[in-house]
């Protein structure tokens, strides 16, 4: 029992240790109501949050490490990877993040901002590490990597790392309330395009899709039960070019079915504005096919 009991308190140690030197490589991001999330020091000028939590505004009130005051204002935001960038008024101490490689199975640190200059921290379990994935909003995620973890909404944002000390990413709240990472590898591969143009360069067609089913008597001629309903064409976009129309059932782009939707959403990378691309759609009960270039996605 001494020896086990040994062991336990060198891991408690060691967890208390890691917990207090992450609170270097965090922030607390003031949010309207007294609530805040956790920012992630990347750089040290630099923080990365989650996207999808953060008010639209340009300036935020931050607390550092330690518990000083200082601001923030955006950088850049990309909603298809869930990050966005701040640039602090004054430099932190710059934190050492070694990336690491998430393993199923494998114990996860979750570092939260406490709100006074703290850190808070969760441990988990590596749920599911597997390959990479697109967002519903088509951003490239390099790896799919889920917790087996609680996570409150003021801890959002916040480094998690494994039992090495190496940073898995930022955690965030996916699909079906998911707790999930984004790996430091999406992080390093977006934000200096962030830091350069604010924002991430992504295809656009220039509608809003409804996913519907396709009318029995036309699914045999559509060769699928299910397709995207245009309820609106922005004027003057790509799809308005090509004449597509509210009411039409988009079947296909450039091939790729309908049928998931983050199939034709990881159609729309950066690479592919100016792509001359075949949309096939029903309309009035007839399957017909229509060509329209890709045009890049207007800025929010």
């Amino acid at each position: 029992m001494t020896d086990q009991a040994d062991l336990l308190a060198q891991f408690s140690s060691a967890l208390a240790a890691r917990t207090e030197a992450a609170k270097n490589a965090i922030v607390a991001i003031h949010l309207p109501h007294g609530r805040h999330i956790t920012g992630m020091v990347w750089q040290s000028d630099v923080v990365v949050a989650s996207e999808q939590s953060l008010p639209r505004k340009d300036e935020f009130e931050l607390v550092a490490p330690g518990g000083s005051a200082l601001t923030a204002k955006i950088a850049g935001r990309d909603p298809s990877t869930n990050i966005v960038m701040l640039r602090l008024a004054a430099p932190l101490a710059s934190p050492s993040i070694v990336a690491s490689e998430a393993q199923a199975g494998a114990i996860a640190l979750v570092i939260g901002a406490d709100g006074s200059g703290g850190a808070s921290a969760r441990l988990g379990l590596v749920n599911l590490a597997g390959p990479e994935w697109h967002s519903s909003r088509g951003g490239l995620i390099d790896r799919r990597i889920v917790l087996d973890v609680g996570l409150a909404r003021r801890e959002e944002g916040g480094p998690v790392f494994d039992a090495t000390g190496g940073c898995l990413g930022m955690s965030t709240f996916g699909p079906r309330g998911q707790v999930i990472v984004i790996p430091t590898a999406t992080i390093g591969r977006i934000a200096p395009q962030l830091a350069k143009d604010g924002r991430i360069a992504r295809g656009w067609l220039g509608v809003a899709l409804q996913a519907v089913a396709v009318p029995d008597a036309l699914r045999e001629s559509a060769e699928q039960s299910s397709g995207l309903m245009v309820m609106s064409v922005v004027e003057g976009g790509p799809a308005a070019q090509a004449g597509v129309l509210a009411g039409d059932i988009i079947l296909s782009v450039d091939g790729t079915s309908t049928h998931r939707f983050r199939r034709i959403a990881k159609l729309f990378g950066s690479d592919s504005i100016g792509r001359k691309a075949d949309i096939r759609l029903i309309r009035s009960g007839s399957v017909m096919s229509v060509q329209t270039t890709i045009a890049e996605r207007r800025a929010a």
